[in-house]
């Protein structure tokens, strides 16, 4: 028994020790990252709480108590001055006096306007007398016939003796945000209201008073007594309705607590709040519990110790198990090779029983699979030579057919020169499509035979039909397969005008990118379609192509140069048809011919 334990030890050795090694990784990274984490979480909380975000609601709230008491300062000082007030109620005046009023009331508001101004506040006074002084229009371009009628304006007179801050979102007149704060000008004696004051902050300015103690995880709030987000750091918010927020803040409020934990927004927070009176408003601190805890683990940190540990085990591993493992690396790279084709390279029968017996049977499948590949290659060249073959071959007849039909027609009309015109035209063509079927030729000699090939039908038909080409003279060297546009211009000619006895076809040639671009267009009759037919649906909707010839181009193109070339046709009933016909930019050793624009 002992005897069979020490021989399982021995067979499974290097198991045992890499088993045990990662063991005890595995344990000391745990070991550390949890003493790293309860020892950086403990320093980040100390310095994290160490000032608490109470106190600093209080700051805040102290700067936008300086800021109300200068609102305060302005309007008392508005309310008591005696030209501001004679400037609002007099009425009838003539030009010269009503100038005279504007100049003193002016001169006044500059004085009082400095309180307010380093805020980048705004003061506007209107009077019942249809009378509206702004002292920064571009601040709020707003006239006295929309003020006089806004809410705010409304909410003031109703209630003359409060101070009144109000959130106006942004409009056609106002492009960003404001908190605006009112009060009604009314006579102490009378009780008479004869104006209102009005002091603009843009959201922004008050952003200000606490933007610098902002984070992605400390957000700050200022919510009105209606609930509604009049200023945040997180812009998307201004403008929201937080009841929930609200709520909680009177509870933080009324219960005296120093925060409250909640979920508010889809995520768990700390909410801490403080109240503004003179605003009616509550400032409400919300600090995101996860991103804290997030912060509390040193990611680099612990990420550098585990990577240490692990760096240090496969070093010791790979030190015990490399003289044991010399022949499998060896095995591994010259295998590595045979992934680069190399079949032809036999493994060296070294090492160990094991390796041995490994590369003497990868030896053996090397031979078979270098000898299945040749029968594939074989296989797969003489597959395409047929195929490129019978597609040329369909091509040949259907044409021939056509203009021999053409030539008969000259004959019986007596007409014998032209016919021997055709015939030379012909014997040209055929002598070019019945070569070599791998045979590609340049656009130049392609123009050649479209041009022997339209002369032929034009024989037959007349001048009714103009084919004009228009060929980029980049392009008159470029290659292209043989009979690749022939048979759209054929199809043009006996099919594109049965309804209309008259029109062109064009012929364009140019480069795009890297790719030879080839349209042929009419203004034939035309087909109904839904929509333009990609080299996809001309191989998955054979029905819709009767014609051999444009089924044929596409084929041939795809089993020349690949799936992201071919022909592409767009035809509307009654206005004509066009053919793209893309292939790759192929350049033969010519020189540059001039630029060929001609018609026939």
């Amino acid at each position: 028994m002992k005897k069979q334990a020490v021989q399982v030890l021995k067979n499974n050795s290097l198991f045992i020790k890499m088993f045990l090694i990662m063991v005890l990784s595995i344990v000391a990274v745990s070991l550390l990252i949890t003493f790293s984490s309860i020892r950086m979480s403990s320093n980040l909380f100390m310095d994290t709480f160490s000032i608490t975000n109470t106190k600093v609601l209080e700051q805040i709230k102290t700067r936008f108590e300086s800021y109300s008491f200068s609102i305060v300062s302005a309007t008392h000082e508005v309310q008591n001055n005696g030209t501001i007030k004679r400037v609002l109620t007099q009425e009838n005046q003539n030009a010269i006096e009503t100038s005279g009023s504007y100049l003193n009331i002016i001169r006044q508001m500059e004085r009082i306007y400095p309180t307010v101004e380093s805020y980048e506040a705004n003061m506007i006074v209107l009077g019942e007398n249809e009378r509206l002084f702004n002292m920064n229009y571009s601040n709020w371009p707003v006239s006295w016939e929309v003020l006089r009628n806004h809410p705010i304006t409304k909410l003031s007179i109703s209630e003359p003796t409060a101070l009144h801050y109000q959130f106006i979102s942004s409009n056609s007149f106002n492009d960003k945000p404001m908190i605006v704060a009112t009060k009604a000008l009314m006579e102490s004696s009378t009780g008479e209201i004869y104006g209102v004051l009005y002091f603009p902050v843009r959201e922004e300015q008050l952003k200000a008073f606490y933007e610098g103690y902002t984070s992605k995880e400390n957000e700050v709030l200022l919510v009105d007594e209606k609930g509604k987000i009049v200023s945040s750091n997180k812009e998307e918010l201004i403008g929201d309705n937080a009841i929930d927020v609200l709520k909680l803040a009177k509870e933080v409020e009324t219960e005296e607590l120093e925060f409250k934990d909640v979920r508010v927004f889809d995520n768990d927070y700390m909410l801490m709040s403080e109240y503004l009176p003179t605003y009616n408003m509550y400032l409400v601190n919300l600090v995101d519990k996860n991103v804290v805890l997030d912060n509390l683990i040193n990611t680099k940190e612990i990420l550098l110790i585990s990577l240490g540990i692990v760096l240090i085990a496969v070093i010791v591993v790979f030190l015990i198990s490399r003289r044991m493992t010399n022949s499998i690396s060896r095995l591994v790279k010259q295998i590595s090779t045979i992934s680069k084709h190399d079949f032809n390279k036999p493994l060296t029968e070294t090492g160990g029983y094991e390796s041995k017996k490994i590369a003497n049977a990868f030896n053996y499948m090397l031979n078979e699979l270098q000898e299945y590949v040749d029968i594939v290659v074989q296989a797969q060249q003489k597959q395409r030579s047929a195929e490129l073959s019978a597609l040329q071959h369909q091509i040949n007849p259907h044409f021939l057919y056509n203009t021999l039909a053409s030539v008969k027609f000259m004959v019986q009309q007596g007409k014998k020169e032209k016919a021997t015109d055709m015939i030379h035209a012909l014997i040209s063509l055929l002598q070019n499509a019945l070569s070599n079927v791998d045979q590609t030729i340049t656009v130049e000699q392609e123009i050649k035979d479209l041009k022997n090939y339209v002369l032929i039908n034009q024989a037959r038909y007349g001048d009714r039909i103009k084919v004009n080409f228009f060929i980029s003279p980049d392009c008159l060297d470029c290659q292209l397969p043989k009979l690749i546009l022939q048979p759209f211009i054929e199809n043009a000619f006996f099919h594109a005008f049965n309804e209309k006895k008259e029109g062109f076809i064009q012929i364009l040639i140019g480069q795009k990118g890297d790719n030879l671009l080839c349209e042929i267009g009419d203004n034939g009759d035309g087909m109904e379609m839904k929509g333009d037919h990609t080299k996809e649906d001309i191989k998955e909707k054979r029905h819709l192509f009767s014609g051999i010839g444009i089924r044929n181009v596409h084929e041939r193109i795809q089993l020349l140069y690949g799936e992201e070339y071919g022909v592409e046709i767009a035809s509307k009933k009654g206005e004509g048809t066009r053919i793209k016909v893309e292939l790759p930019l192929q350049k033969a050793e010519s020189l540059e011919k001039p630029k060929e624009i001609t018609s026939i």
